[in-house]
């Protein structure tokens, strides 16, 4: 091991590497900012450069430059204009949106810039250490751990519903399962639900529900009162230093969510994504009562967690990447492609016959977290004039870049119309008081969860495979704990006050 970080060393610090690096960082943080362009559509573009390159261990370290530069960079326009235009970043505009609109931009993107970066290095480290153990810990999931896994996911919905909307935020939940039904199921492939649109074959686009549940009824809420763009905004960006007392409320979050969510991007199909949403809901769900109703109002920790937990697992999909060969998500399935393009196999003999590539890879991920804090801090007071832009030209800019981005995602106009649609509905629940993320977290999941219970259903001829599998169990226990115990929680806060309010 000690050999080949050494050789990796030497590889990762070649001045071509290191260029690579950084030109990797800030393509993936530019285009991370752009809602729409996600990684999985850069580094597809940027396969033919690295390739172009010749060496396996330059393309893949620029590849790599670009997609944890795209999740950093991802949280920006998720803070800055509520347009999470990476799934896992969706989670980030929970606490960072409405930090920005209380006037602390510049705070907001200062904490996602520190969290991201203490992620993305305790996750490279991780990594170095654990890569060959973790292997065979990855091959013990199978489809039903993965369902039971999706099921835990979406059993953490209570802590994206505020005071008293549980019921609200179950309900909005069933109806992003609902819709992630629309389309080809996994285990026929006949299109379902598609009303005889053959646009509708492959479902709604992720880009296009998200895009439509937070970017478009933002700019229609700009329009309907003019107020809201001014609340909290100034052309000169202040407070952009983290206090003492502010980085103590952050450091346990930081120091949990950089292992959970290395972890969880360990296991192939789980990703940043999932780690980003139960980050957020384990924080909130251990908080104190008094800190766990900041949540979804600008709390630091609220968006430390998911900052952190998404940018660890972005380092931890390598780990099934380059020890076994199988892609953890959408962005490392290219990478994948990439790689066999490049004449380089993946698996269990990479480490003995490639070490340079395979430690060169891990120590550029800390060269290159430490690249994007230095490239991002000192332009935030910059990104963050955004908010100052006057009413007048800020709702075209969102309207501009909600529209290009939903086109882009499967260029296809009809994606224009649906956008519409549910932009125009989800500004009607805005208004009823109906949480949008548990729909958005139900579509998400509501595929895999599909998928991974379909095919332990054919494995196992039925549903047994829940109590044959002892890991499927344990998770699926996790799941009721989590949902019953935020309940006997409130229960109990409940009882106490009003036993407080009897003693008076």
């Amino acid at each position: 091991m000690l050999e080949g970080i050494l050789i990796g060393l030497q590889t990762a610090f070649s001045i071509q590497n290191l260029l690579m690096v950084i030109g990797g960082c800030l393509i993936g943080t530019f285009i991370g900012m752009l809602p729409g362009l996600g990684p999985m559509s850069i580094i597809a573009i940027m396969i033919p450069v690295a390739i172009s390159l010749g060496d396996p261990s330059a393309a893949l370290i620029l590849l790599a430059g670009v997609y944890y530069g795209a999740i950093f960079g991802g949280s920006t326009s998720s803070i800055l204009l509520n347009a999470p235009g990476v799934a896992g970043t969706v989670a980030t505009s929970f606490d960072g949106y409405p930090m920005a609109r209380d006037g602390k931009a510049g705070k907001a993107l200062t904490i996602a810039a520190i969290a991201s970066f203490c992620g993305g290095s305790i996750g490279a480290i991780l990594l170095m250490i654990f890569a060959p153990m973790l292997s065979s810990v990855a091959l013990l999931f199978h489809s039903a751990e993965y369902f039971a896994l999706m099921v835990v996911g979406l059993s953490a919905i209570a802590a994206f519903a505020g005071t008293g909307q549980v019921a609200k935020a179950i309900m909005m939940t069933l109806l992003g399962l609902i819709m992630a039904t629309v389309g080809e199921g996994a285990l026929f492939n006949m299109p379902r639900f598609t009303m005889g649109l053959m646009d509708l074959q492959s479902g709604f686009a992720f880009i296009t529900l998200a895009m439509a549940m937070f970017a478009l009824p933002e700019a229609l809420y700009l329009v309907m009162d003019p107020n809201r763009s001014k609340s909290g905004q100034s052309g000169d960006i202040k407070d952009l230093r983290i206090t003492k007392a502010e980085a103590k409320s952050i450091a346990p979050v930081i120091g949990r969510q950089s292992l959970q969510g290395f972890f969880i991007g360990v296991l192939p199909g789980a990703g940043a994504t999932i780690a980003s949403f139960l980050g957020y809901a384990v924080e909130r769900n251990i908080a104190p009562e008094k800190e766990k109703q900041e949540f979804g109002k600008g709390s630091i920790k609220g968006l430390a967690a998911p900052e952190t937990a998404n940018n660890a697992a972005c380092t931890g999909s390598f780990v099934p990447l380059l020890t076994l060969g199988i892609p953890g998500s959408g962005t490392t399935a290219i990478l994948l492609g990439a790689l066999i393009a490049l004449n380089v196999t993946p698996g269990p003999r990479l480490m003995v016959d490639d070490p340079q590539i395979f430690w060169a890879v891990i120590i550029s991920m800390y060269i290159g977290n430490l690249v994007l804090l230095i490239l991002n801090l000192p332009l935030i007071p910059y990104i963050a004039k955004i908010l100052a832009v006057p009413r007048n030209f800020l709702i075209p800019f969102i309207l501009f870049f909600t529209l290009m981005g939903a086109y882009i995602g499967q260029n296809n106009a009809t994606e224009l119309l649906l956008l519409v649609g549910f932009g125009i509905c989800a500004t009607i629940l805005r208004f009823a008081d109906y949480p949008l993320a548990p729909l958005l977290i139900g579509f998400i999941l509501g595929g895999m969860l599909e998928d991974n219970f379909s095919r332990s259903m054919q494995l196992y001829d039925g549903i047994s495979f829940i109590w044959e599998r002892p890991m499927t169990l344990g998770l699926l226990i996790i799941a009721c704990l989590l949902v019953i115990l935020p309940s006997y929680r409130a229960r109990r806060a409940r009882a106490r006050a009003e036993g407080v309010a009897d003693g008076d």
